[in-house]
């Protein structure tokens, strides 16, 4: 008598290995996505030093520019709206305190665009040195 598989069983392992892959892929994602995270929370700690080092040269930072940050549109700067080189745009708004925002780009952006909007906020106040985040979309 020859020992085979029988066709009931090589179903059942066909369908683990399909329902373990689809998790592996999910996880996949979502690891891929926080690193994506990762980069912009460090784009935004760049920012927050540009400001730092404003506010030493002008005593505030009250009516600070984006550009004076180094956020804009040229090649060499932080984009300020989704390009093909970054996965996020940034904006920054200063007054009393400064919040500094990263935007995930779902169209313009690095390719694979983002399925979901999500936006990564650092508030920062210079003068206590005292950083908050916050966050929407898994940032």
């Amino acid at each position: 008598m020859k020992k085979a598989f029988t066709l009931l069983e090589l179903v059942v392992v066909i369908i683990i290995l399909g329902v373990l892959a689809t998790l592996g892929f999910t996880q996949y994602g979502r690891m891929v996505e926080r690193a994506r995270g990762a980069e912009a929370r460090a784009i935004l700690g760049d920012i927050r030093k540009f400001a730092a080092a404003y506010k030493l040269e002008n005593g505030t930072i009250t009516g600070m520019l984006p550009a004076s940050v180094n956020i804009g549109t040229a090649a060499d700067q932080i984009p300020s709206a989704c390009t093909g080189t970054h996965y996020f745009s940034y904006g920054v708004v200063a007054g009393a305190t400064l919040a500094t925002t990263a935007t995930r780009c779902i169209s313009g952006g690095k390719t694979p665009q983002g399925i979901l909007a999500g936006t990564l906020i650092l508030t920062s106040d210079l003068t206590t040195g005292v950083d908050t985040w916050s966050g929407s979309g898994g940032y």
